[in-house]
């Protein structure tokens, strides 16, 4: 079962429901046997510059950030998979850039944080051919586009 920690700290008005946010984590957790907590926190530019330049050392707000829990699990009594931090903006930016559904593009980022709370990785070539090949599948069951299509082009 999916524990899920909403938490909306953002003025955006056009934000996926909470069903969906679940919806999409369920599908990208589904591989994992044991139940999942994590926490998925929505915020602004202000919000996801500060954290994406703390953490990444990198000066402007990215469309997500997965703070995956690194704690061993004989430590918790709890299935603490990690944070997601989304921010809205870019998100809603980068889909209209991109010629792609706002619903498309949050699904895809809610996928792809979630993959990177299981471990995935786009570090390199082969990591990165396996994590999209995967984020290919589960868009796909969600009747998504490629997300990937353009690069390809």
């Amino acid at each position: 079962m999916l524990e899920l920690d909403l938490q909306v700290a953002s003025e955006a008005t056009d934000l996926p429901s909470e069903a969906d946010f679940r919806k999409w984590c369920e599908l990208a957790l589904r591989q994992r046997s044991n139940d999942s907590e994590l926490t998925i926190r929505v915020v602004d530019e202000a919000e996801g510059r500060e954290l994406n330049k703390t953490w990444r050392h990198k000066d402007y707000a990215t469309n997500v950030l997965s703070f995956p829990a690194d704690v061993p699990d004989e430590l918790l009594d709890i299935p603490l998979l990690g944070d997601l931090v989304i921010c809205a903006p870019v998100v809603t930016r980068e889909a209209a850039e991109q010629g792609k559904s706002a619903e498309a593009h949050w699904a895809h980022l809610v996928i792809h944080g979630c993959l990177h709370l299981l471990g995935y990785d786009h570090i390199d070539d082969a990591e990165a051919e396996e994590m999209e090949g995967l984020e290919r599948e589960l868009l796909a069951e969600l009747g998504h586009p490629d997300p990937y299509a353009a690069d390809e082009e």
